[in-house]
């Protein structure tokens, strides 16, 4: 009886042991499966993502469409349509001591699209609804579109971009603002000050956009370099849109920039711009005070030479930043100007010299606050006009090109909750009448995006 009691512990053990054995081989062998099928489909993606990109960096082949499309292409074609989408909201309060009906800007043409301190009170800004995507692996698209205060709905940008050029090429296409210069790109919600300098307010009726195409080329550098060339049908201030065929206007510009260390960026650029003008009409006032219609129908040249400076510490001043920034824009005009179209209808010649230029810094003091001061001006020069120099009509007969330098001295401090909203309060001493009375105005400003947004501009 001893000895059974051995005999029988080791047959159970072996019992036990024996398909507990045979269990841990099996779950070997399903993990061994299942590691096997996951390399096979694994490799199996592989080869399909590689057949794929092979696919797109072929050129694409001239053939016919079938009569009807897969059921999966169309669910794809249709869900490939999912632009990105931002909204902004704009607002604000102005207060100033001074008409803000009666605004110009001293010795310049008026063109129709100076701002100004504004309407008084409260006010609704622009609005800025923006739809962009990629069309293809070939091209984007943006759309951006404007509502004013006053319920009215322009195209502010609408254009195509390539994505595939060689050699660091860029093709753009539609309506787009310009290249020239440095603020000129930069969308409202987007501007360090409630309004844009004088400078561009005169020479530019506040932000130049042109219908046409642009060409981009990026250097293959280690610092930035950036040159450009547009044509287009120049249909907005200073040039006006011809009824005959070709480019209208044409502009160049360079940028090169880099760094200066682990704290330091710059960014210089020039840019040049050729617009024709014809029957450039503007209202005025006579020697008599009765209001008249001129025209001006000549060439029209621009030069702007623009920097900014930037300044972040990598240490010692966590979300502090400094930009430094300025422009200048000089304009010479040619051609004829046309005294009250639509009564004398006197024409002679006439010849203009014009300059402009701001400066202002920014600082941004602690992570979400900032502080700025711009001051701009403006030097009309003394035009020659044909018509009074010839003794036709006496200097008074166009008193909005009479002479004048406008200044302006700006300080603001906005509030950024976050990167979607801003506050912003801005004080303003406005010289750009011609009387040289000093215009107080005070302004208090709201932004706020919703949805998908871009970077902003360097």
């Amino acid at each position: 009886m001893h000895g059974i009691k051995p005999f029988a512990a080791l047959m159970a053990f072996t019992c036990v042991a024996l398909p507990a054995g045979a269990r841990a081989a099996d779950d070997v062998a399903a993990l061994r499966a299942e590691l096997q099928a996951m390399k096979a489909d694994y490799d199996a993606r592989v080869t399909a993502l590689e057949s794929r990109l092979a696919e797109l960096e072929s050129p694409p082949a001239a053939v016919s469409e079938p009569a009807s499309a897969p059921v999966a292409a169309t669910r794809a074609a249709a869900a490939a349509f999912n632009p990105a989408i931002s909204l902004i909201l704009a607002g604000s309060y102005a207060d100033t001591s001074r008409e803000p009906a009666d605004w110009r800007i001293a010795g310049l043409m008026p063109n129709g699209g100076e701002i100004g301190p504004g309407e008084r009170s409260f006010g609704l800004g622009e609005s800025e609804i923006t739809l962009s995507a990629n069309v293809d692996p070939y091209f984007s698209g943006t759309l951006i579109a404007a509502v004013t205060g006053e319920g009215e709905i322009e195209v502010e940008e609408a254009w195509f971009r390539t994505l595939a050029l060689p050699a660091g090429f860029t093709l753009k296409g539609g309506r787009f603002f310009s290249g020239i210069g440095y603020l000129n790109e930069v969308h409202a919600h987007a501007w360090d000050f409630a309004d844009q300098p004088l400078a561009y307010q005169a020479l530019y009726a506040n932000q130049y956009a042109q219908d046409g195409a642009q060409l981009k080329w990026l250097a293959p550098t280690d610092f930035f370099l950036e040159l450009g060339a547009e044509a287009g049908n120049d249909g907005a201030f200073p040039g006006t849109r011809r009824e005959g065929n070709g480019a209208g206007g044409t502009a160049l510009f360079a940028h090169v920039g880099g760094d200066i260390g682990d704290s330091l960026s710059w960014r210089v650029g020039a840019s040049w711009h050729e617009a024709d003008a014809e029957n450039r009409a503007y209202e005025d006032l006579d020697q008599f005070g009765d209001a008249v219609l001129n025209a001006f129908t000549g060439g029209s040249r621009t030069w702007i030479a623009d920097a900014v400076l930037k300044w972040t510490p990598q240490k010692g001043a966590p979300g502090r930043q400094l930009k430094l920034q300025g422009e200048y824009l000089g304009r010479r005009e040619r051609g004829t100007l046309v005294f009250d179209t639509e009564g004398a209808a006197l024409a002679d010649a006439y010849r203009s010299s014009q300059s402009g230029w701001y400066l202002q810094g920014v600082y941004q003091f602690r992570p979400r606050w900032r502080a700025g001061l711009r001051y701009d001006s403006l030097d009309s020069g003394t035009p020659s006009i044909g018509l009074v120099s010839g003794g036709a009509l006496p200097p008074e007969a166009f008193p909005a090109l009479l002479p004048g330098d406008a200044t302006r001295s700006t300080v603001m401090l906005d509030w950024n909750p976050s990167e979607f909203s801003r506050w912003r309060l801005q004080y303003a001493w406005d010289e750009a009448r011609d009387d040289g009375d000093t215009d107080r105005q005070l302004r208090l400003q709201y932004l706020f995006g919703i949805g998908a947004h871009g970077a902003h501009k360097y």
